[in-house]
């Protein structure tokens, strides 16, 4: 199981590490969880950013569909010469490091092709940068370079990596790097940490606030000073979040089905049931990242509105798995129960997240009535919530 990194030395330790393998290796491979939300993309966009600037080679392995809105961020791979390995074609044979972002056990990695046999290379490097915690979580990289701690983000963790290296003049005067933070590193720090914690919401404790509040308005100050005046670049904290906000008209159809079927008995907890048939619909008429993006959007709606805990549940597509999906959320203003607690009370194997928000996995064959165990589900985690 994940845990926090023990002490500070530790910790600097293991950023060492890491800087010193950005500067020693040549070719690195990026990848995230299946189904990669902002700050997965994001985190993986920053650290190859930080490998540019050193001139590394950087393979970034995106196998779905991404939205739209996270265009701005592929775009910036692009300019910058680093390879977006899409639906998961062939991977360099070089390959010497593997870098895993915000994916919190080896089941919910993104495989592909090959990844097998990659992993298990003892002369191949894993780096791994997460801020999923305890649960079932487990760790994917080497000891020692597993940078594994509380944060808001996955990409607030690059940031550190970057603060730290920017600290390193020598370092950087050796391989001429005039300027670390650029506007394009900003620019996907920024994404990760608003979009993982929306703007902060989902934050518990001091620590994780102070963090967000550090590094969160340092690369927005560093974002609009990067910014011309006039352009149609993303320039602050609230246009990046307006924009991973919004819905194309299509979603916007799809977001007006799943609250057609919103449950309001429980007073505490706002829930969403997508039965297979549901599922058959919105199959014919969405395409796969559309429902997931969409169903992360009801999760966060749907919390705000009751104040309290949101549930969102939904079948895969048999083509996929035979797994039945659930996604909670906590509103902005509740923050009395950590969600991971609700999965060790139900003794909940396949699942993670963090005190704001948690997601778990349970075979439908396991499941007699979807009805009954969500029932069972809602009334157990308001009997958490009363305590």
């Amino acid at each position: 199981m994940k845990a926090s990194i023990a002490t500070i030395a530790e910790k600097n330790r293991i950023v060492n590490n890491i800087i010193k393998a950005i500067t020693s290796r040549d070719h690195f491979l990026l990848i995230g969880h299946k189904n990669p939300d902002e700050d997965c993309i994001a985190s993986m966009v920053s650290f190859s950013l930080l490998l540019s600037k050193f001139s590394r080679s950087a393979h970034l392995v995106i196998c779905s569909k991404i939205h739209s809105h996270f265009q701005y961020l592929l775009n910036i791979c692009r300019y910058n010469s680093i390879e977006i390995l899409e639906e998961c074609r062939k991977i360099p044979e070089n390959i010497s490091t593997i870098i895993i972002v915000d994916t919190p056990k080896p089941s919910m990695m993104q495989k592909f092709l090959g990844s097998s046999s990659l992993l298990s290379d003892s002369n191949i490097l894993k780096i791994e940068i997460d801020h999923h915690l305890e649960a079932d979580s487990d760790y994917i990289g080497d000891n020692g370079y597993c940078l594994v701690d509380e944060a808001s983000s996955a990409s607030e963790l690059v940031g550190l990596i970057a603060f730290k290296l920017n600290n390193r003049t020598e370092l950087l005067e050796t391989h001429q790097v005039s300027e670390l933070f650029s506007r394009n590193f900003a620019l996907a720090v920024l994404t990760g940490i608003i979009g993982d914690s929306k703007m902060g919401k989902y934050l518990k404790t001091n620590r994780e606030k102070w963090f967000y509040r550090y590094f969160s308005n340092m690369f927005s100050q560093l974002l609009s000073k990067k910014t011309h005046k006039g352009s149609k670049n993303l320039s602050s904290m609230k246009e990046v979040f307006t924009e991973l906000e919004k819905l194309s008209e299509k979603e916007d159809a799809c977001f007006r089905y799943m609250m057609e079927r919103k449950n309001s008995s429980s007073s505490l907890i706002r829930s969403v049931v997508l039965k297979p048939a549901d599922m058959e619909y919105l199959k014919v008429n969405y395409d796969h990242e559309t429902i997931i993006t969409v169903a992360r959007y009801t999760a966060d709606k749907l919390a705000e509105e009751s104040g309290y805990l949101s549930l969102i549940v939904y079948y895969d597509d048999p083509d996929i798995s035979n797994l039945i999906q659930f996604r909670m959320r906590r509103s902005q203003g509740f923050k009395n129960l950590d969600l991971r607690k609700v999965i060790d009370h139900f003794s909940i194997e396949n699942g993670g997240g963090h005190p704001g928000a948690i997601g778990f996995r349970i075979d439908r064959d396991l499941i007699e009535s979807i009805d009954e165990y969500v029932n069972l589900l809602i009334s157990g985690t308001e009997a958490l919530i009363k305590g």
